[in-house]
């Protein structure tokens, strides 16, 4: 990561953080109320082939003893009333501003990946993740929508894993590729505005 790129994401993290305080602090209280303890839900995440970090969220799902893999349809039935709406306008990622704080994280970069994945596919996440994970990306952007409706008709834990790693793992890494091969502050703050843009549209 780049100086410039890592003061970028400092100013626009301290800045969030101020305007957003106070909208974290009421989906905090929300999900206390309605769904109970924990808020938040950390889920280890890699920065690179061997550095793994806790990903920061709200919680949105109903805890399980055995959670492993991605989301898909057979886990539907564990989401909350208030993450249906978190997840669909995307603020159970909002305490993620602490991982850009801590250095975990940039504003703009591939989606942290899980450790299974990164293990599965070493070569490919080595290349990957030589770019900060990030918030949204340029895979986030163009290829959530399309992600989403994959995973959703999935009935199983396997199916899920399959179509995960089978569709969209090559997929999301040329997109992040790309990105890496382009990547400027113009690029990120392009980025962004089209994340804004595109859950405005949403909703």
């Amino acid at each position: 990561m780049t100086r410039s790129k890592r003061i970028f994401d400092l100013l626009l993290a301290f800045l969030l953080l101020v305007v957003l305080m106070p909208v974290m602090i009421v989906i905090a209280a929300l999900i206390r109320l309605v769904d109970g303890a924990p808020v938040f839900y950390i889920s280890e995440r890699m920065r690179g082939p061997d550095r793994a970090f806790g990903l920061i969220k709200f919680r949105t799902m109903k805890n399980a003893r055995q959670d492993r893999g991605v989301t898909g349809g057979d886990k539907a039935a564990r989401i909350t009333r208030t993450g249906r709406l978190l997840r669909r306008s995307r603020m159970d990622e909002l305490p993620q501003v602490f991982n850009i704080l801590r250095g975990d994280m940039s504003f703009v970069g591939p989606r942290p990946p899980l450790r299974q994945y990164v293990d599965r596919f070493p070569d490919l996440y080595r290349r990957v993740l030589a770019s900060r994970p990030g918030v949204t990306g340029l895979a986030s952007l163009k290829y959530r929508h399309h992600e989403e409706k994959l995973l959703a008709v999935c009935v199983s834990l396997q199916e899920t894993d399959e179509t995960y790693a089978r569709r969209c793992i090559p997929a999301k890494a040329r997109l992040d590729l790309i990105y890496q091969r382009n990547r400027s502050l113009c690029l990120d703050a392009w980025i962004i505005l089209s994340t804004g843009v595109d859950l405005f549209r949403r909703h």
